[in-house]
């Protein structure tokens, strides 16, 4: 059974919230700061490669011939919500988004599409689950490269920190193990499978190392003294009306375009909402550790948001296929 996220404040975004604050007021600083940024490349490699060990390969060839589905999430993912964040970015003054927030606003429209929520609430919508598996995969897959590039195209001339090493990077810390992890499938993917509580683990654990190193930067170069509250909330405002725009945007192209409701699931789920998992090691990468902090926090406030918004939206979904069902008999 797919576990699906509650539409509250869960014990995950609690730790994150609690490593915020223990940066806040003790940053990790000098030999130890390397210590704990070797240990958290380590545990993202980890990561990747339990990712690719326990994906089965049949779950991405099955979906792979929903051919119109697939195209359509990927551009929502990759070309839509990263014109709609260069519009934002665009359009805002500086007073009401500073630039390391809006840095982080583009950002957020950067990164792939999320794999455990995405597929737990079409589950929960009683949707297309296997086109959601194949979508939100190849979005992860795809975003390893995609994002980096994209952040080449859109930040260059913000300070985005891109280089072509950082691709590098980028492969070598993720695609690698990923790919390895796929390689020795038939050896460890039943351990994988068994031992899910380890990807969980090191799935949370490299996340909040992550974002741990990245606000202890931060804090150390004065992140709570240039993020007035004003600035949050506006942040908070953003991604809450970008996150409606495309909930909505998707409902009605779903439609238009003639896809079946359980399709429909899978796109709204899919194509509306933003991978923290990828973007906490991505901005690692991507940004001067002092700046990821601040880049980071569109992303996480983001992740909470649609975690709420999409539990409801599920379970809307869910009570209209129950009653959909129920009307069968009386229609015939």
């Amino acid at each position: 059974m797919i576990r699906v996220p509650r539409p509250n404040l869960d014990g995950f975004t609690l730790a994150l919230l609690a490593t915020v604050g223990l940066a806040s007021v003790l940053p990790v600083q000098g030999p130890a700061a390397e210590g704990v940024h070797w240990v958290a490349e380590a545990a993202i490699a980890l990561l990747f490669f339990l990712h690719g060990a326990r994906l089965p390969r049949e779950e991405v060839t099955a979906g792979l011939s929903h051919w119109r589905l697939h195209l359509l999430i990927f551009s929502l993912t990759f070309v839509a919500f990263p014109l709609i964040g260069w519009l934002v970015v665009a359009t805002l003054p500086e007073r009401l988004l500073p630039p390391a927030l809006a840095i982080g606003v583009q950002f957020l429209c950067l990164l792939p599409s999320t794999v455990q929520s995405s597929i737990a609430f079409t589950s929960m919508a009683r949707g297309n689950v296997a086109a959601a598996v194949c979508s939100a995969t190849l979005s992860n897959i795809g975003g390893i490269l995609m994002t980096p590039l994209l952040v080449a195209l859109f930040l260059k001339a913000q300070g985005g920190g891109f280089s072509l090493d950082a691709v590098q990077t980028i492969v070598v810390q993720l695609l690698l193990p990923f790919v390895a992890g796929q390689l020795l499938r038939r050896w460890v993917g039943a351990w994988a499978a068994r031992h899910k509580t380890l990807l969980k683990a090191t799935d949370r654990g490299s996340i909040l190392l992550v974002v741990y190193i990245a606000f202890s930067e931060a804090v150390v170069g004065g992140l709570w003294h240039q993020v007035p509250l004003e600035s949050l909330a506006m942040v908070v405002l953003i991604d809450s009306a970008i996150l409606t725009l495309f909930l909505v945007g998707t409902t009605l192209l779903s439609r238009r375009l003639g896809f079946s409701t359980a399709d429909e699931t899978a796109i709204v789920f899919c194509g509306s909402k933003k991978s923290l998992v990828s973007g906490v090691p991505m901005a690692g990468v991507l940004f001067a550790p002092a700046t990821a902090g601040l880049v980071l926090l569109p992303v996480m406030i983001f992740h909470q948001i649609q975690l709420m918004v999409c539990a409801v939206l599920a379970r809307r979904y869910a009570e209209r296929d129950a009653e959909a069902r129920n009307a069968l008999p009386a229609a015939s």
